[in-house]
């Protein structure tokens, strides 16, 4: 039995759902790396992808709409010693959550954030999302999608994210390595997951993205930030496996200790309970 499972009475995803592959592989790879349950944060957002936490033996933190972020990196701040993984959907991180995505890359926390990427809003019936294809039709959307696909990876590698990759459910075994890889890296790793939806997106499937991905090769350079934005846009076929990876900038909580001074992790600090009493006191 994985460490990370739990006795479940029902899983609220509908059958087929690529969500199901997700929840196995991270509790495959979480295993793997021998990453303890008690030593470990899952932190969501809103939708179907979000709900993977209420389904692992772990720590977790189900939060609002798009906000899964900024928890995740105040929890790897005050406690650095924790393995913080944010998931959700591609709505929940590049729509509702677009602004906190752009700015938890520049903070550069050492946090994996893997987004579940259907190109369409599962949990609210099927409307587009901000990867949705142009052309792609909805029950809101009923002429098709005319604006551009949102580029997770082209963004995240403008700004200089310090690990940037793409996997496909369809192929666990390599999405397991990608996984690895990422949960290894030091700093802000970005694991964008495409995984189909059969309820409301019947484009996107299994062989689509079969027929429409590709993996780089032994090539591409990780290291060289131009070459890979240029896989990044590719748009005839997509590319999957790791985009790049800088091992070079300092982690968010790195930075917020280096004050002058030896500076203690927050969890691990004494609380002055007679100031905390005095910072109640002033809202009453």
């Amino acid at each position: 039995m994985n460490r990370f499972d739990m006795e479940l009475s029902d899983i609220a995803w509908c059958p087929g759902c690529g969500n199901y592959g997700i929840l196995n592989v991270l509790k495959k790879t979480l295993d793997e790396l021998g990453i303890q349950p008690e030593k470990m944060v899952l932190v969501s957002g809103i939708g179907q992808a979000a709900k993977i936490p209420h389904y692992f033996r772990t720590n977790f933190f189900n939060g609002l709409h798009g906000r899964a972020l900024p928890p995740a990196t105040a929890i790897k701040a005050s406690n650095p010693s924790l393995t913080v993984i944010a998931e959700s959907g591609d709505g929940d991180m590049y729509g509702e959550g677009g602004n906190h995505f752009i700015h938890t890359i520049r903070r550069n926390p050492g946090i994996t954030n893997i987004v579940h990427n259907n190109m369409v809003y599962g949990l609210t019936k099927g409307q587009a999302s901000p990867t949705s294809q142009a052309g792609f039709k909805t029950p809101i959307q009923v002429g098709g999608v005319f604006l551009e696909p949102f580029n997770p990876i082209a963004v995240a590698l403008a700004l200089d994210a310090t690990f940037v990759a793409r996997a496909f459910i369809g192929d666990q075994d390599r999405t397991r390595e990608i996984f690895k890889k990422a949960l290894m890296h030091k700093g802000y790793a970005l694991v964008d997951v495409f995984q189909p939806c059969f309820t409301f997106n019947k484009i996107n499937t299994f062989q689509w993205f079969r027929e429409h991905t590709y993996y780089l090769d032994d090539t591409h350079d990780v290291h060289n930030r131009n070459q890979a934005f240029q896989k990044a846009v590719e748009t005839d076929k997509l590319p999957l496996g790791v985009f790049y990876e800088n091992t070079g900038r300092k982690t968010f909580e790195e930075n917020i200790q280096e004050t002058g001074k030896a500076v203690l992790p927050l969890h691990s600090q004494e609380t002055d309970y007679g100031k905390l009493k005095d910072l109640i006191l002033k809202f009453k």
